[in-house]
């Protein structure tokens, strides 16, 4: 029995001491620094590294390797990341142990006089001061008591058989501070606990939730990757087109998006933006009507930058704009010189192009403004709107395809007008554009005419013979061998570019052999170079513009038109296409967010800052009197201490300690050697 009983206790230590140890280590500072410092920096990686963008934005900045590292730790998405809500949930926890464990002892300081201070311990004090009173104990106490109180200090006698300690203290609410700031971190570390959307990861996780990838209708979107109206956290995005009308919001998850269901329905009715004299925009804001069963009357109010509209706890906020499916009308010129043809699409539609080569036409965005700086201006400040551009991407049948940004009206260049075309093959690569010269004009009829004519093999033909004619070469089988040579090499020059055109001569003079190739070679750039001016000069005769007395202008434009023409083989598209006319339609972005534990962690902060002024700015100061016979009269000790600031309390146990030299006055016998510079 007794054994049992001995290891039944033995088992009961070692629990308690087990107990003891996790208790001790969540409750250690060690540890509540160590997370500390771990959200700090986690924090500061999700603010300088943009946070909830789409995954391929990220591939392209980072790289495949860092992007996967990245992606592992959770870095795309910090404040949602399993290891932050760990570190932020073990964290309270850490906290609310660290409270529980010292709020006795925090309690025990506030409340507590300590009248049970031995004399021996007061005189170890560095402020003491001495005096022998001709008066009672009863009177000095009571006096001693009225100058504590008048020095703002609580006090309390305690009457002992050999003399009476008046014990005093101030600034108790320091040790206040000390419970408010702990529980502040634990009830900031709840609110954001709460406004992670806790829910939505762990279904995410668990595969409850599935993430969409595909840019498609919210109709086609499948149940599975919907979320219903309820009250947790969430923050998205949602784009209206003037006009138009939203249910739902975007939540970026992983590495695509769900869709949250609303329990309204918000309509734009119109949309507003005001922009600087260079055509940058100033403000923007939208007007919208708020729909939901509950109400008896929508809610109207136009929302603005910081100017959100607030309904049953969901914010929403004017987060930037965009094309709301604007119309345009297109000419597509064929690259291969045959005639135009006038399209009209939409901004986020698509369409076949006409002809042969079944590529697709997918507009993605429209530019009413753009801002460029000033060439060569002495200010950054100096800036222009070359005006409207529109992107969009040319598909080919196997899915692959290049992303055009093109201009509708000419930009001036160097004192030269051009029509600027941008291609590239992925988002993260620049613009490289392809400078056409707009003609007289201002259009592209002189250039699109120059490459009909190069492209149509009888009028090449008919400019190499007259460019013969202008050499010299008279006989007929020559000039038919080398017309046909001619516009091989032009033809070459427009699909492969002036690099492959020369290949071809340096082939061309050394299968005919000889002694000097190089003056072959000479002959075919000749040829090649006056078959293209006889062309342009076609053109002109066309425009009633006589090529023999051609102006300057026209002798420019066959320059920038010549090197166009060499730059189409990297252009890599079957047409180009001008935009004639257009009708605007915008788009609001607004921001939807709800955040149940926001007001948890205003009230956090709150507690935060209360905490830290009461810890900062408030002393806890503690001071005794003690009052003992002595052979005539009363003896007097008063000592008092302060864990921080000790120039304060030094001045403030002077002011004390003269105010009582004042009280005693007359009654005053001698006085002992003090400590503080007055006292001797």
């Amino acid at each position: 029995m007794a054994t049992a009983a001995a290891s039944t206790q033995s088992e009961r230590r070692r629990r308690k001491s087990t107990a003891s140890v996790l208790l001790t280590f969540l409750g250690s500072m060690n540890l509540a620094i160590t997370l500390l410092v771990a959200l700090a920096i986690a924090s500061v990686i999700g603010t300088v590294l943009q946070q909830g963008q789409p995954y391929q934005d990220y591939l392209l900045k980072f790289g495949p390797f860092w992007f996967e590292v990245y992606e592992f730790l959770g870095l795309y998405d910090v404040y949602s990341a399993p290891w932050f809500l760990v570190m932020l949930a073990f964290l309270v926890v850490s906290t609310s142990v660290c409270l529980m464990r010292h709020t006795p002892h925090v309690w025990k300081e506030m409340t507590r006089f300590r009248e049970h201070q031995q004399e021996r311990s007061l005189r170890a004090l560095g402020h003491r001061r001495e005096w022998e009173l001709d008066a009672d104990t009863e009177t000095v106490a009571a006096t001693a008591e009225a100058a504590l109180k008048r020095h703002g200090f609580r006090s309390r006698r305690k009457n002992k058989g050999d003399g009476i300690m008046v014990a005093a203290m101030s600034g108790r609410s320091n040790r206040v501070g000390y419970v408010f700031t702990h529980l502040a971190i634990v009830v900031i570390c709840i609110g954001g606990l709460i406004d992670g959307n806790l829910l939505v990861q762990w279904q995410h996780w668990t595969g409850q939730l599935t993430v969409e990838t595909r840019d498609i209708p919210v109709s086609q979107v499948d149940d599975s990757s919907k979320i219903p109206p309820r009250r947790t956290a969430f923050r998205g995005n949602v784009t209206i087109p003037e006009g138009g009308r939203a249910g739902v919001v975007f939540l970026r998850l992983g590495e695509g998006y769900v869709v949250q269901e609303l329990p309204f329905r918000l309509h734009v009715e119109d949309f507003r933006i005001e922009h600087y004299d260079t055509g940058e925009p100033r403000s923007f804001e939208s007007d919208v009507v708020l729909h939901a069963p509950e109400l008896d009357e929508p809610i109207r109010q136009t929302i603005r930058v910081n100017e959100p509209l607030v309904y049953d706890g969901h914010a929403i906020y004017q987060a930037n704009f965009g094309d709301g499916g604007s119309r345009l009308a297109l000419r597509a010129w064929p690259m291969d010189g045959s005639e135009p043809a006038e399209l009209e699409t939409h901004v986020n539609e698509e369409m076949t192009l006409p002809g042969e080569n079944g590529r697709r036409l997918e507009v993605t965005d429209f530019e009413v403004f753009n801002i460029h700086p000033v060439p060569e201006a002495t200010s950054r400040r100096e800036v222009r709107n070359v005006g409207p551009s529109f992107t969009y991407r040319l598909r080919r049948p196997t899915g692959e395809a290049l992303e055009y940004e093109n201009y509708m009206l000419p930009v001036d260049i160097d004192g030269d007008s051009y029509f600027l075309s941008g291609v590239r093959r992925s988002p993260g690569d620049e613009f490289r554009y392809l400078h056409i010269p707009a003609d007289p004009s201002g259009g592209l009829d002189r250039f699109m005419a120059l490459l009909q004519q190069l492209r149509d093999e009888d009028a090449i033909a008919a400019a190499a013979n007259r460019a013969m004619e202008e050499i010299g070469i008279t006989e007929e089988r020559v000039r038919q061998q080398v017309g046909r040579e001619a516009h091989g090499m032009i033809q070459t020059l427009l699909e492969s570019g002036f690099d492959a055109v020369m290949a071809e001569q340096q082939q061309r003079a050394e299968a005919r052999g000889g002694d000097a190739p190089e003056r072959l070679m000479d002959f075919y750039r000749l040829v090649v170079e006056r078959t293209l001016w006889e062309a342009y000069a076609q053109v002109l005769l066309d425009e009633d513009i006589d090529p023999a007395e051609p102006a300057e202008e026209d002798l420019v434009f066959y320059s920038d038109a010549i090197t166009a023409m060499t730059a189409l083989a990297e252009y890599e598209a079957p047409v180009f296409l001008e935009l004639t006319d257009f009708d605007h339609r915008q788009a609001t972005g607004l921001q939807i967010a709800r955040a149940p534990g926001q007001n948890i962690v205003y009230f956090g902060s709150l507690l935060l800052t209360v905490g830290i002024f009461l810890l900062f700015y408030v002393a806890h100061r503690r001071v005794w009197c003690w009052v003992r016979p002595a052979s005539r009269g009363a003896q007097v000790l008063l000592a008092g201490s302060s864990q921080r600031d000790p120039m304060g309390f030094a001045k403030a146990f002077g002011k004390l300690e003269g105010d009582l030299e004042q009280r005693f006055g007359d009654r005053r016998r001698d006085a002992a050697n003090g400590v503080n510079g007055d006292n001797t």
